[in-house]
């Protein structure tokens, strides 16, 4: 799109006698780089293997007018961007009839100087994908229209590259470092990108060179094109191959195929050395699944993934076909790479290990064998045994495979289309069987090995993978005559945003699809004190309740340690309000008064007393059937805590017991891993871990006062200790006499996933005495498997409403549930 003059350029008569200089030029006046196309980009200046040494932009005027860029811009945003262009370069000077104008952008150290430039800014093109502007103006263009864009006001001219989600009619081949995208020497502009731009060596700053012969591609097979190693070693080298198209990708982002030599597939013999596969990038359009045909174009790597960057596609007549190979996950990378892009039937046995981005990009972790992947320090600690935690990482990464969807699509932005896998079957859940249904093809993208159906997924198309349900609706059996639990309640705030705002503070929030707020981001009174931290309105609190209610319930523990609730006095009201409201929401749900709260102690209840505490608090609940709370409550509020939530204690006795039954129970909730003071950082075990093993050795010291205090013999410390089973606040709790109650009684159940990996954050620690009695744990996984497009935060964010008011992620955490025996 280039918009064009609407009348023929005013060329200057002669007027010798007046003492006009023959032949001067006059500029038209028209808007700013009226007329002007975008002639060429290249985005691959900056890496290892670039062939110009900075990214450019090159403008052509294929008028017969001068056009003059004053005021005009350069602009630039990513292939998955909606908001403003976020790299400006000002333009100025004009540009010569047929001539050329070049924009010097990024620079590295490696490829050949593109010589003089008009005009130089910074911006770092993407090498593979992304949208450059032409505008007529000096500032940056407000959130231009993603799709086709064809005469959008202040738009001259635009180039979506690659999976651009922004283009005219359809978006450009994907380039490599190795080569631009570039029209004609004509600067044909038909406003179709696909058509207009091709990718080709490059002529920064002047036109495609047409006098010399046109470079005869080369006939290679794509085993050739592979290599035996990690890149191709035809990169940069223009081929023709031929192959059959296994899968096709024409919508979605990856705009692209993938062929393979025909004849091909099937078991593999043990000298297989190069794969019989590559991807194919653009025109996925003009092909279909099972087609054999011969590609033209230009090889290059892509991250990774060797590719051939399509110039022409034909179809060839003599039929063809590959079968898909079947194979367990190889463990090495070697392995891996022999079979990049080929037709697979994965073979064996695979376990969910990550569905956070299912919410997001409809991909799914998952890990070969029958366990999930593990955080390496819920196994070995980092200082005292490294070599187990490497192995654990190696195991890990061995092990590692997504499960994507065939398309780039962020369905957090993309919110009008059904969220593949999750829409088809909600509970994908971490630790969960699934075994292939369907062949799929291996692809390499974002640094991960890939597994990619045959074609883009949809909501409602069939899965390539069968997964296993392995909900429970309540934990197991744990024996014993009374149970202890903790559970995360995910801050859990009676005071919503809009409460907050009406009293005079001010809220950022996280919205769902149409706009309405669903809970909180940022909060700031006008002191610029913290604020609530969940439900942003009325409606999203009781969603947020009705999921706790239904698992609190469930899980029926006689006596629950509470983390991430909510400070009330911090809010001006008497500290204990929120727990109050939480037990009559628990009760409203189990259709009686099962629950009451332990009182925060005396003297500690109001808003002066809690002005140094966080917005969020420990606190306990308990049956009334079961048990009572025996003396006041007591709360380690010390500086070791500072930064964290103060412990709670309380001696509870079973109902129709005695003294000599009474056991002490302590709350934890310690400082977090994503934040920490100067000198306390990342040791292999998260940031603050040394604030968080001086808040260990501090619990000791407390516990053993209030038992001494309380005359109790049993002691369970429980909680969110946010450090896992071999770390060294945890080691401090071993040292003292404590044991792990999951380690010994739930092995190989864990209470927390994150980036992929299972491990326990939340314990449940016994001392001697307490451990004598211990009859069984079980952590129901309740919530930290479950996909977060389930929780109450996630409402309405996809057109497939996920929200149930069942227990299934109604946290983030998942309970551990202690049974043990009383005296009589």
């Amino acid at each position: 799109m280039s918009r064009r003059l609407s009348r023929r350029p005013v060329l200057l008569t002669t007027a010798l006698a007046v003492g006009l200089s023959p032949l001067a030029l006059v500029v038209p006046s028209y808007a700013a780089a009226e007329g002007v196309v975008i002639s060429e980009v290249y985005g691959g200046g900056g890496s290892t293997t670039s062939v110009w040494a900075r990214d450019f932009v090159e403008l052509h005027n294929p008028t017969g007018s001068a056009v003059s860029l004053d005021g005009a811009s350069v602009q630039y945003r990513s292939a998955s961007g909606t908001a403003n262009p976020t790299g400006v370069t000002p333009l100025s000077g004009s540009i010569e009839p047929g001539g050329y104008y070049l924009v010097g952008l990024g620079t590295g150290s490696v490829g050949a100087p593109v010589g003089e430039v008009d005009a130089s800014g910074s911006t770092q093109l993407s090498g593979s994908a992304g949208t450059v502007f032409l505008a007529d103006q000096a500032g940056a263009l407000s959130a231009p229209a993603v799709g086709s864009v064809a005469d959008r006001p202040g738009v001259v001219d635009l180039v979506g590259y690659g999976s651009s989600n922004t283009f005219e009619t359809a978006a450009a081949p994907q380039p490599t470092n190795a080569t631009t995208l570039a029209r004609d020497a004509e600067g044909t502009d038909t406003d179709d990108n696909a058509a207009d731009l091709a990718g080709g060596e490059g002529t920064p700053g002047g036109a495609p060179d047409e006098t010399g012969p046109e470079l005869e591609p080369t006939a290679r097979t794509i085993e050739e094109i592979q290599g035996t190693g990690a890149s191709s070693p035809l990169v940069g080298e223009r081929v023709t191959t031929a192959g059959v198209v296994t899968a096709a990708y024409p919508t979605g982002g990856l705009d692209g195929f993938f062929l393979q030599t025909a004849g091909t597939g099937g078991p593999l013999p043990a000298d297989h050395a190069a794969s019989h596969a590559v991807f194919v990038k653009g025109l996925a359009q003009q092909v279909t699944l099972g087609d054999h045909v011969e590609v033209t174009g230009t090889v290059g790597e892509d991250f990774g993934l060797t590719q051939v960057v399509a110039q022409e596609v034909s179809e060839l007549t003599d039929p063809a076909a590959v079968e898909p190979t079947p194979t367990t996950w190889p463990r090495t990378a070697a392995a891996k790479e022999v079979l990049e892009g080929m037709l697979l039937a994965p073979q064996g046995g695979f376990t969910v290990a990550d569905n956070y981005a299912t919410n997001r990009y409809a991909e799914i972790g998952l890990a070969a064998g029958d366990t999930p992947l593990r955080q390496p320090t819920e196994v070995a600690n980092p200082v005292t045994d490294p070599d187990t935690v490497a192995a654990v990482r190696a195991d890990n990464a061995a092990r590692a495979v997504t499960l994507d969807d065939g398309a780039s699509t962020d369905y957090l932005r993309t919110t009008d289309q059904p969220l593949p896998y999750l829409t088809q079957q909600p509970a994908i859940r971490v630790g969960a069987p699934a075994r292939f249904t369907a062949p799929v093809v291996l692809h390499y993208a974002f640094g991960d090995w890939r597994f990619q159906p045959t074609a883009p997924l949809s909501g409602t198309d069939p899965l390539p993978v069968r997964v296993t349900d392995t909900r429970q609706q309540r934990p197991d059996d744990v024996g014993g005559g009374v149970s202890i639990a903790s559970f995360n309640v995910l801050n859990y705030f009676t005071t919503t945003g809009e409460d907050f705002v009406r009293a005079g503070g001010s809220c950022d929030y996280y919205a769902d699809r149409v706009g309405d707020p669903v809970t909180t981001d940022t909060c700031e009174g006008a002191a610029g004190e913290d604020g609530p931290r969940g439900a942003a309105e009325a409606e999203d609190l009781r969603r947020q309740e009705r999921k706790l209610a239904v698992a609190i319930n469930s899980l029926d523990a006689d006596v629950v340690g509470i983390e991430e609730i909510e400070n009330s006095a911090r809010f001006g009201r008497h500290r204990d309000e929120s727990v109050r409201e939480l037990v009559e929401v628990l009760n409203k749900n189990a259709g009686s008064a099962v629950w009451s709260f332990v009182p925060t102690p005396r003297g500690q209840t109001t808003p002066a007393s809690q002005a140094d505490e966080d917005v969020i608090r420990t606190a306990f609940i308990y049956q009334r059937r079961a048990v009572r709370p025996v003396g006041e409550s007591a709360i380690h509020d010390v500086a070791a805590f500072a930064d964290a939530r103060d412990p709670l204690a309380q001696a509870f006795q079973p109902r129709g017991g005695g003294a000599k039954d009474r056991f002490l129970a302590v709350v934890n909730h310690f400082k977090s891993k994503g934040s920490g003071v100067a000198g306390d950082g990342d040791e292999g075990q998260g940031a603050s871990n040394k604030a968080r093993t001086a808040a260990a050795r501090s619990l000791v010291d407390f516990t053993e006062r209030v038992q001494r205090e309380r005359g109790v013999t049993r002691v369970f410390l429980l909680g969110d200790f946010n450090s896992y089973s071999a770390e060294d606040p945890m080691q401090v709790l071993y040292d003292a006499g404590f044991a792990s109650v999951g380690t010994e009684r739930a092995t190989g159940q864990y209470t927390y996933l994150f980036d992929g990996l299972v491990g326990s954050l939340d314990h449940v620690l016994a001392n001697p005495a307490a451990m004598r009695t211990v009859r069984g744990a079980d952590v129901w996984n309740v919530n930290s498997v479950e996909s977060v497009a389930l929780e109450y935060s996630r409402h309405n964010y996809n057109v497939t409403d996920f929200y149930r008011p069942d227990a299934f992620r109604a946290s983030d955490h998942d309970p551990l549930k202690v049974g043990f025996t009383v005296r009589r």
